[in-house]
């Protein structure tokens, strides 16, 4: 079972490294706030199943947290670029 985590974790960090790429390159501002979403799903899934493999409990918390935080980024970032969006559109 163990052999099966690792080929997850394996997949989940080059996942990671696809992401850098797509912010380093992304053209528009879209491209990096999905990218920082790669970024905290995977963390979340990567903190998980470290969690289960280890006796860490506190990784659990520590990905519930960066699950919440990621969720209010993209909050942000929607509200900011929605109102500078339906701003300059009414000009």
């Amino acid at each position: 079972m163990s052999y099966i985590y690792g080929f997850t974790l394996f997949i989940l960090l080059v996942s990671l490294i696809v992401g850098v790429m797509r912010i380093i390159q992304g053209p528009r501002q879209a491209d990096r706030l999905l990218a920082a979403q790669l970024f905290g799903t995977t963390g979340v899934a990567i903190l998980v199943i470290l969690a289960e493999l280890q006796p860490l409990p506190a990784a659990r918390d520590t990905a519930l947290v960066l699950a919440l935080l990621a969720m209010l980024a993209a909050v942000a970032f929607v509200s900011r670029v929605w109102k500078t969006t339906s701003t300059n559109e009414d000009h």
